[in-house]
């Protein structure tokens, strides 16, 4: 939860106005023009402001708040620097993405200032800085500090995972809590020839509005498509005997045949029981279930070139 901050008094001054903008956080260069250098450095050996880094100020003397370490990092980083990738894409509301380090993307026209980034306080987390060509008004957000959109954030996030099942875990995040649309995701896409990963982005992305919301039925189609099965209809709704609806992870309807992904929630012995009294419930309807766990893979006795031998 963000620290709530009070709005300067109705005789604030300049200074105050920039400190609650940027939550505190001030270069040396926005301060020249508003305080002398003595003043600086005496609210400095008093206590009363922080030096951060080499050209960054706190107007406060605590630790970091996130806010104030997300500042420091786009400022540090220096001009045209705003917030990337999962960094971004948290601030936008997209839940369950890694805290640190934070990401931020600079033109590639000009460095960012790495000597200062590696000697920051041990209050503040790593900053990792990504250079672009690209970057249109139409991907940079309105917002305080300023960052991508959550479209560019997320491909972004993709391309600088540490894995294929990380970068597939973020975009299908962003697209499950409805903070971007899979049509928004492709945009970022054709506009970004050298995003790395590009094809499994796009690849996921297919998926993802296909029906996919999980990373575990995107796991399902790549590994479909790998063995050379046929795709299976995603989130199929059913009303099973009792009346109640049901949304099935995969179901072949040609043959009829389900498979359900179970998480770690289905080890609980209340859903174990209710798991086996739906399964019962789907084999008396006439169709077939295969229950796997996260990061199932296709036996081997079930691939074969052949997709209608496979599942019959």
């Amino acid at each position: 939860m963000k620290a709530v901050r009070m709005l300067p008094a109705d005789d604030a001054d300049t200074l105050d106005w920039l400190a609650f903008e940027q939550a505190g956080v001030l270069t040396t260069a926005q301060v020249a023009g508003l305080l002398s250098e003595g003043a600086v450095r005496g609210r400095i050996r008093t206590g009363r402001w922080r030096s951060i880094c080499r050209g960054i100020l706190l107007t406060g003397n605590g630790r970091l708040t996130r806010d104030q370490q997300l500042w420091v990092a786009v400022l540090a980083a220096g001009p045209g620097a705003m917030l990337a990738g999962v960094t971004a894409a948290a601030e936008a509301g997209v839940r369950g993405l890694r805290r640190e380090p934070l990401h931020v993307l600079v033109p590639a026209a000009r460095r960012a200032a790495r000597t200062t980034l590696r000697r920051l306080p041990i209050d503040m987390p790593a900053v990792l800085v990504h250079r672009t060509t690209v970057l249109p008004e139409s991907h940079r957000q309105l917002a305080r500090p300023p960052r991508t959109t959550t479209a560019r954030a997320l491909v972004d996030a993709a391309g600088w995972a540490a894995g294929v099942d990380e970068a597939q875990a973020v975009l299908a995040a962003g697209c499950q809590q409805r903070r971007v649309l899979p049509e928004e995701l492709r945009a970022v896409l054709d506009v970004l020839p050298r995003v790395p990963r590009r094809h499994l982005i796009g690849q996921t992305v297919g998926d993802i509005a296909g029906g996919a919301q999980a990373l575990s039925e995107i796991d399902s189609l790549r590994l479909c498509r790998r063995h050379g099965l046929p795709a299976p209809d995603l989130q199929e709704h059913r009303v099973d005997a009792a009346g109640r609806s049901r949304w099935l992870d995969a179901y072949w309807r040609k043959w009829r045949v389900q498979v359900e992904v179970d998480g770690a929630h289905h080890m609980d012995a209340r859903q174990w029981a209710a798991d086996m009294r739906r399964q019962n419930d789907v084999w008396t309807s006439g169709d077939r279930i295969l229950r796997f766990r996260p990061g199932w893979s296709v036996p081997a006795r079930t691939r074969s070139p052949t997709p209608s031998a496979a599942l019959s």
